[in-house]
């Protein structure tokens, strides 16, 4: 052998050690240009560092998971990361497996965008200037018993296994835009014939699936919204491939179903609201809220004045003693105690359970997030729920063959769509102003009344003049100067007080002359 065939030979494993280590180049460049930022709960973030201890937080902050005295509620730490495909892959699979409970991490474009997300939930909500926060009464029987009696559970298996048809709804598959596309053209189906509902689509950036957003414009008080949403993607988290099987029977067509069913039930016996009802179909909920994450931040920007959100992810496994749980933390505890005594009032039999999901465990952390009122009802007590779920086997089979217990939460869905639905614009009492003049003697005392005030409404004294005059108000019977539900007794003729009512009654005032005065009275009030 020549000793240039030795030269040639010598340095055919340098040229194969130079050309893989090209590839590997490649590889991780490829690897690094797939990476996302991500928030995860502290749990979570102790899972990520068993599997990839060279991830380290970039930023860490204590959130309030509720808020103070609320049942179950305490503070989490957060933590902002960067992961790859692959390590947010198996953190998923991870918080499921060994967490016993999905969702877990949020998305976020980009370092800066997750460090001001953290920021802006650490902080004391930031209640939106337009937010309403509803009477949560009860008094619309008569228009949810009629709807509640009239929905089936098979209506729900049929959409269930409609959607479990496709071979994944994964949020970058070919499965999971048809999906979207499905669903758009069911609830356009739906709402034939109503002018009032209209049915679109939501692009995101980065992926083709779309969210579905079904919109009910409300009649006389449209400004105000109520959203109900579950997920319309699915994941087998160990295969996310175009051909994977993912059916995602509970995790969520049950949701989508339960929801479903009450938007069925609706429009069969014509329900029309007062404010604006939406339903949505979120995308790419399993790869860390994103579809929600950006329909929230949309409204938030937009100031869309949303009264209430309730979230429906998985609805149909039983696993636990009670039928619906309601979590306690990243929700409102005001807008939950009120889907409690929705659930009591329209469904007595359903039993009700309480538990806490931890970080960014479904989407109503999105809105939570923005600063809206959230609530998030689930099928089981966390770490009891569904074991088939993110694998080739969550089917409607694996839930039992059955689909009575989404029907449980598809009536509590219309419950609470209907009760909120149902107010309209609140209403400003007419004002009615009658003005009273004359003198006093010194000690001089004078009354005035009743005046008729509505529930809701106030009156308020206000006197000019020269002199010492004193004012005493009084609900229900005349005032004394001992005796009274606000004074005013300044050292000179000029007084003020108010009252409000929480029920129609009558109000008396009494003007007392500290010394020789003038005056002039005028009482400015909302009549019954």
């Amino acid at each position: 052998m020549s000793q240039k065939r030795k030269v040639a030979a010598g340095s055919a494993p340098v040229i194969l050690a130079v050309l893989l280590a090209g590839l590997f180049a490649s590889g991780a460049a490829m690897a690094e240009g797939k990476k996302s930022w991500i928030t995860v709960g502290e749990k979570a973030y102790a899972q990520l560092q068993k599997m990839a201890p060279q991830v380290i937080a970039r930023d860490t902050k204590t959130l309030r998971t509720n808020a103070a005295g609320a049942k179950v509620a305490s503070t989490e730490q957060v933590h902002l990361v960067e992961v790859d495909e692959e390590q947010m892959r198996k953190l998923s699979e991870a918080i499921h497996h060994e967490l016993k409970r999905c969702g877990g991490f949020m998305f976020h474009a980009s370092e800066a965008e997750g460090k001001r997300s953290l920021a802006q939930q650490a902080a004391p909500p930031a209640t939106l200037a337009t937010l309403t926060r509803p009477a949560y009464t009860l008094d619309n029987a008569a228009l949810v018993t009629p709807v509640l009696s009239q929905m089936q559970a098979g209506n729900i298996t049929t959409t269930i296994n409609d959607l479990s048809t496709f071979v994944n709804r994964y949020y970058t598959s070919t499965g999971g835009t048809d999906a979207s596309n499905w669903l758009r053209t069911k609830w356009a189906g739906m709402a034939t014939g109503r002018s009032d509902i209209t049915v679109t689509q939501f692009a995101h950036t980065g992926y083709t699936q779309k969210s579905v957003i079904l919109t009910i414009a409300g009649t006389d008080n449209a400004s105000e919204v109520v959203v109900l949403g579950g997920h319309l993607d699915s994941i087998n988290v160990s295969n996310t491939g175009e051909t994977a099987r993912a059916p995602g029977a509970d995790d969520d067509a049950s949701g989508i179903a339960s929801m479903t069913e009450a938007l069925r039930a609706m429009i069969a016996n014509g329900y029309k609201p007062r404010r604006t009802i939406k339903m949505i179909g979120y995308a790419a909920e399993e790869v860390g809220l994103r579809g929600s994450k950006d329909i929230a931040a949309n409204f938030k920007a937009n100031n869309v004045n949303v009264v209430g959100v309730m979230q429906l992810d998985m609805t149909n496994y039983k696993g636990s003693p009670n039928d619906i749980y309601l979590f306690t933390d990243y929700t409102d505890a005001l807008q939950s105690d009120f889907i409690a005594k929705l659930i009591t009032t329209y469904q007595p039999g359903v039993t009700i359970g309480y538990d806490k999901c931890g970080y960014a465990c479904s989407d109503h952390a999105s809105w939570t997030a923005q600063g809206y009122y959230a609530s998030m009802p689930f099928e089981t007590a966390m770490g009891q729920d569904n074991p088939y779920i993110h694998t080739a086997n969550d089917t409607y089979a694996n839930s039992g063959n059955q689909a009575a217990h989404a029907l449980k939460f598809a009536k509590m869905a219309a419950a609470f769509a209907i009760e909120l639905g149902s107010d309209g614009p609140a209403v400003v009492p007419t004002q009615r102003v009658e003005t009273f003049t004359g003198s006093f003697t010194a000690g001089q005392i004078k009354s005035f009344g009743p005046f008729k005030v509505i529930s809701g409404g106030t009156l308020k004294g206000e006197t000019t003049g020269t002199g010492d005059v004193d004012l005493y108000i009084r609900k229900s019977a005349l005032p004394t100067t001992s005796t009274y539900t606000c004074k005013s007794d300044g050292a000179a003729a000029a007084e003020t007080c108010t009252v409000s009512m929480t029920a129609n009654g009558d109000v008396y005032l009494l003007l007392k002359g500290y010394s020789a005065s003038t005056y002039t009275l005028k009482v400015t009030y909302s009549p019954q």
